[in-house]
């Protein structure tokens, strides 16, 4: 079904050629290095050097999770207005039913913002963030930076990039996007799906083969071969929207007369341009998908990269849930957590179906999906499904041709364009549920239990076709694949009157007079202190996991609504998996105010460091992660350490770039260690690190300081730009904009 080619790769007359079998000459190669469409789009936006890229975009997008940190980031830096379109969508916080007006006060807020600076606004239920700019604003050959891990629209030509807020305010205020040249991975597709077969088969596939080797990660994967013709616009999107989850930094898809038609679809002919490889195109690597050998599949809890064929589970679902039950017992802490339970009669039963968000809630999904219910039922136990699609123009376009009637008539429930589902604020199945989900993600408690109160339910990640045939089966789960059901759908018509009649759109029309509505709970960052000579931590919390995603670090659901108030939302940092984080931090944030006031750290913390520490030394805490920061772009995974006084990370991996960066926006040290034998309260000690990170030293000397013990250890900190040093030095990149 997959295979992974590792090493050099050419791609010629429309077939890969490893390095060295090609037998090309080193000026061959260099030249077939830069024809990738990669290469092209990359190179277009960059004004550095061939290798180390600076890149401004054509257009950015944030959600009402993200964007409200980020213009009040921008404004305190001296934003004057919006230097790109930037398109403001409300679909994450839009049902407006946590936390009082709080919801709502932050759309108003940016209304007025995308006024005052000059932005387009999406109002809540209109669209999810991805569907409204695959809709609108994609080209082909442009760039879009997004504050949402699954900014991807390579299946339209766009190189589409995910990162925290801060890289969005280095755009608002004329800066760059600074990356080395990333290596290009060739997706190789040939043949063509099965009926049954849908772009979530496909995605699952794919990731489960490369996320946990890192085979991809923060390189750019370029979609190519005599498959992609074989792929509507929708399947091909459904594939490209969950590239994020290998661990990508972009993905790029040739295009054809396919997409052609989109753009033609959505008015927009003149935004299609042809882009395909030259030949010969050099790659640094392959994957290859053999689409008809794609069957039906499903990610286990609790991650996408956990991923069997329907068959294969449900052969040995007894053995698979049991490992799954583990893990969950583990993070329940109580061994109540039940999954094997759902195999009844040699089946497995589950709880609930969602199709939804820029996964699921496409025409194509949706409407195949009616078709496979049509004159069927849900039946009336406890399995239920709910249908969100993930645009209004895409919602009439199903009403209009007779699928939303044959979905609610089968007993589903079809709402409005909304990501809850994918992130915990909406459709929490019951304890011990299991949950089958058209979506992108399943990490632990994502779809919105809460272990620390004893609730754990369980997402498996499923193609819509499949969901749709185990709720045609009352819940059994069933592959596609053993559906009866025509595959012929009837024609999408996109209704543009629909944006034109709600949509502001600002780009560019700055109303300089207008005022910023603030809600009562939108405050401003707290001042952060600049890095000092010297720096004192303590490991307030030490996580031991292999990985540790951003849902981990900072929780998804319910936090969500206190993303504009800084303080409050720290309150939540770690509290799924370290309870008692918050609180160690805090201590050590009143143990540096008071260093600061009396020019002396408190004697508790003094007798315990037991060594002298030179003037200039400064007191934070850190958090020690094997690999912190899979998953979610969302800045407040390293913003709320900051709040509560952290001033680094110790890791022996970065999950992801974007984590990382989000940690030195925020004038945290993204250390690096190679023996993990820290535990909670150990001390480090480094000297001089203002001089090591202007030096470029390659090693960071540190004293370890454990049950009054003292060894010397060293970290590594990578390679860090000009500005990045900046920034740390700063202690953060509002200070950093500030001294500019």
């Amino acid at each position: 079904m997959i295979k992974l080619i590792k090493g050099g790769v050419y791609y010629t007359e429309g077939k890969l050629l490893k390095e060295r079998v090609a037998f090309m000459v080193d000026a061959k190669k260099r030249e077939a290095q830069k024809g990738t469409m990669a290469y092209g789009v990359l190179s277009s936006h960059n004004k550095g050097d061939e290798n180390n890229l600076k890149i401004k975009f054509d257009a950015m997008a944030s959600h009402d999770i993200t964007y409200v940190g980020i213009i009040q980031t921008a404004k305190a830096s001296g934003l004057k207005e919006f230097p790109v379109p930037y398109t403001l969508t409300n679909c994450h916080n839009s049902l407006c039913a946590v936390g009082g007006t709080i919801n709502e006060d932050d759309h108003i807020f940016g209304l007025t913002a995308a006024k005052k600076y000059g932005g387009n606004f999406v109002p809540p239920h209109l669209a999810v963030i991805h569907q409204y700019m695959r809709e609108t604003e994609a080209k082909c050959g442009a760039m879009i930076l997004g504050s949402d891990s699954h900014t991807r629209y390579g299946a339209l030509g766009t190189m589409a990039v995910g990162e925290g807020g801060p890289e969005l305010v280095k755009q608002l205020l004329n800066q760059t996007y600074d990356i080395k040249r990333p290596e290009i991975i060739a997706v190789y597709l040939k043949g063509k799906p099965k009926k049954g077969v849908g772009p979530h088969d496909v995605a699952i596939a794919l990731v489960g083969a490369t996320f946990k080797s890192g085979f991809v990660k923060n390189k750019v994967l370029e979609f190519i071969g005599p498959g992609v013709k074989n792929l509507s616009m929708d399947f091909r999107c459904g594939i490209d929207v969950m590239t994020t989850e290998t661990t990508c930094l972009s993905s790029v898809w040739e295009t054809d007369e396919i997409t052609e038609e989109y753009f033609k679809v959505h008015g927009r002919p003149q935004d299609f341009k042809p882009m395909h490889p030259a030949d010969p195109a050099y790659y640094d690597g392959a994957v290859v998908i053999d689409l008809s050998r794609v069957e039906p599949m499903i990610a286990l809890p609790f991650h996408p990269s956990n991923a069997y064929t329907i068959k294969e589970f449900l052969e040995n679902a007894d053995d698979i849930l049991g490992e799954v039950e583990k893990a969950g017992a583990k993070l329940k802490g109580n061994g109540s957590f039940k999954l094997r339970d759902k195999i009844k009669d040699g089946k497995v039963c589950v709880s609930q179906g969602i199709i939804a968000g820029c996964a699921g809630g496409t025409y194509e999904n949706i409407a195949e999906a009616a078709e496979i219910l049509r004159g069927k039922s849900c039946g009336f136990n406890e399995f239920s499904l709910s249908v969100y699609p993930q645009s209004q123009p895409v919602f009439k376009g199903l009403a209009d041709n007779g699928y939303i009637s044959a979905l609610m008539t089968s007993g589903a429930i079809v709402k409005t364009a909304f990501c809850g589902p994918c992130f915990g604020a909406g459709d929490t199945p019951a304890n011990n549920g299991l949950s089958i989900r058209h979506t992108t993600r399943n990490f632990e408690n994502r779809e919105g239990s809460k272990p620390g109160e004893g609730q754990l339910a369980a997402v498996a990640l499923m193609d819509a076709r499949s969901i749709a045939a185990t709720a045609a089966n009352g819940g059994i789960l069933t592959p596609a694949t053993e559906a009866e059901y025509t595959k012929k759908l009837k024609k999408y018509v996109f209704d543009k009157t629909i944006y034109d009649n709600r949509v502001y759109r600002g780009a560019g029309k700055p109303q300089k007079d207008a005022e910023i509505v603030y809600g009562n709970n939108i405050t401003d960052w707290p001042e952060q202190i600049e890095l000092a000579d010297n720096v004192l931590m303590k490991a307030v919390s030490v996580l031991t996991d292999p990985v540790t995603t951003t849902d981990e670090l900072i929780p998804s659901g319910e936090t969500s609504s206190y993303r504009s108030n800084p303080l409050r939302l720290a309150e939540f940092a770690l509290s799924r998996k370290d309870p008692a984080y918050v609180g160690r931090a805090k201590q050590v944030k009143a143990d540096e105010a008071a260093r600061r006031e009396s020019g002396k750290l408190p004697e508790s913390v003094l007798s315990e460091v037991s060594i002298d520490l030179k003037p200039n030394t400064m007191y934070g805490s850190c958090v020690v992660a094997r690999k912190p920061g899979d998953g979610s772009a969302r800045e407040q995974a390293a913003s709320c350490q900051r709040v509560l006084g952290g001033v680094a990370n110790i890791a022996v991996e970065y999950a992801t770039k974007r984590y990382r960066s989000n940690l030195i926006n925020w004038g945290m040290l993204p250390l690096l260690c190679r023996n993990f034998d820290f535990k909670v309260g150990d001390y480090i000690y480094i000297e001089n690190i203002n001089k090591l990170i202007c030096e470029d030293s390659p090693v960071i000397p540190a004293k370890h300081i454990s049950d009054g013990k003292v060894k010397n250890v060293s970290f590594e900190i990578g390679a860090l730009t000009a500005e990045e040093k900046k920034i740390i030095l700063a202690g953060c990149l509002i200070n950093f904009n500030k001294r500019k």
